[in-house]
């Protein structure tokens, strides 16, 4: 996956990216706050970042709270990367908008291990989205045959919003998921076909 990294230090920016890349996700590499946080604005921003949170113009807290103030419905999976290890401190982190920490200098096995949670958790996402996506578009269909419909009495045409008279079945067809075959009832075959209607003995009519 697409991880964007905030690190100011060029080695530890360099050895990130290269823990990263041998796991086989794609970095988006940044080296302040500031760059970072404009980068999470672009719309193909990834969906998880690790931020330092020592870093010049903008520190890895203010980086997260700045990232949580962007409008989207699939918000990123932030991790803070810290050298400070006192209990205040991550949970600051945690109180800026920080979804996990990780310590310095960082352990690689760590490293892949929180990341592995962070994809997990995106991927969890996404398909909640998408769910909720597909159930605003079934309420939304049904919502569209509800009410009452006007129909000719004769005919069977229905009068759509634009005051035309449409076919029943072209009608459901544009404001429904519903496809049609096409087939004659019993009825209709006595009085159209009755040279084809059997008897109850199994024979048509001579």
């Amino acid at each position: 996956m697409r991880i964007l990294i905030a690190e100011d230090d060029f080695t530890s920016r360099t050895v990130l990216t290269g823990v990263l890349k041998k796991h086989g996700h794609e970095v988006v590499a940044t080296v302040n706050g500031a760059e970072a946080c404009n980068a999470m604005q672009q719309p193909d921003a990834p969906r998880l970042a690790i931020l330092d949170w020592m870093m010049p113009e903008m520190d890895g807290t203010e980086a997260c709270r700045h990232i949580r103030t962007i409008e989207t419905d699939q918000p990123p999976y932030l991790i803070m990367m810290t050298a400070k290890n006192e209990k205040a401190d991550i949970i600051a982190g945690l109180e800026a908008g920080a979804n996990d920490y990780l310590a310095k200098p960082f352990d690689p096995g760590e490293l892949r291990a929180r990341v592995e949670v962070g994809r997990r958790f995106v991927e969890l996402q996404q398909a909640m989205a998408e769910r909720v996506s597909e159930l605003e578009d079934a309420l939304n269909q049904v919502k569209m045959l509800q009410g009452i419909i006007p129909i000719c009495c004769y005919c069977h045409k229905i009068r759509t919003d634009r005051e035309c008279w449409e076919l029943m079945e072209k009608y459901i067809t544009e404001h429904s998921e519903a496809k049609f075959s096409h087939g004659i009832c019993p009825e209709c075959m006595k009085e159209l076909y009755p040279e084809f209607v059997q008897d109850g003995h199994g024979n048509a009519p001579q």
